[in-house]
């Protein structure tokens, strides 16, 4: 009986023992490594409505733009999309979005944006359609200073290496009705915000055929251009309203 206990304690010694070297080893690991210095927020945009008091998004009908504001979700990885709602699909998407997915679809809407379709399937493939939409990212860097690139240079394309160059277009998502409550439901909520894999849920997706089979994937984060983890971003999308514009320059059609 006391070699058993003696066994015991023995066994329950060696274990603790081993517990606190393993959290020592973990706690100096943590101290070595070191921790990006995440720059600060951008302020609030001075001319633009906010479009709900709970989430990052605002509307500037002067300047055309629909501002939504978020954070470097991810840095190294496969994408499926370039940003999700937040806490929907870090773990492949490079900004999560402070913002519901509709509050930006309607947005685009008072903008003049039209959205098409996301991507149909069956009986054969159709790529998304709708109005072109400039995305753009603005953050501060370490010194304070307003960076800003195009979102596809965020995104590599694995066939050439380079950054993606193709467009997103305001596929528009689609919306799905409680039968019991009547209530309707923006799909896109799900995080399928703004994608670089074809969705049937996406609002704004790239208009050519993009297999979101893990497998498949054509895209990954283009980790050097992208800033530390954390970092907040604002993206910036502008609906190409080019029809309208060259209507309006024009005087519009030509008479026979």
């Amino acid at each position: 009986m006391n070699r058993h206990k003696n066994l015991l304690r023995s066994s329950i010694g060696a274990a603790i023992g081993a517990a606190i070297c393993l959290s020592l080893g973990l706690n100096l690991a943590v101290a070595e490594e070191p921790r990006a210095t995440v720059p600060p927020k951008l302020p609030a945009p001075d001319a633009a409505t906010r479009l709900a008091p709970n989430y990052d998004c605002w509307l500037d009908a002067k300047r055309g733009v629909v501002l939504v504001d978020g954070q470097v979700s991810l840095r190294r990885g496969m994408l499926e999309m370039f940003a999700c709602i937040r806490n929907t699909k870090e773990h492949e998407a490079v900004v999560s979005a402070n913002t519901q997915a509709f509050l930006v679809h309607a947005a685009l809407l008072r903008l003049g944006a039209e959205p098409g379709h996301p991507a149909q399937f069956v009986p054969e493939f159709k790529p998304p359609a709708g109005t072109e939409i400039d995305v753009s990212v603005e953050w501060l860097d370490l010194q304070g200073k307003l960076q800003t690139v195009k979102a596809q240079d965020w995104v590599r394309d694995m066939k050439t290496g380079k950054a993606m160059t193709y467009p997103w277009v305001f596929a528009g998502s689609r919306f799905w009705t409680d039968e019991e409550t009547g209530k309707q439901y923006y799909q896109a909520e799900g995080g399928d915000f703004i994608c670089v894999s074809n969705f049937g849920t996406a609002a704004l997706d790239i208009p050519v055929e993009s297999s979101q089979s893990n497998d498949a994937l054509e895209f990954e984060a283009f980790t050097e251009r992208i800033p530390p983890l954390g970092t907040p971003v604002r993206l910036v999308l502008k609906p190409v309203l080019k029809e309208k514009s060259a209507k309006a320059e024009g005087g519009g059609e030509k008479a026979e």
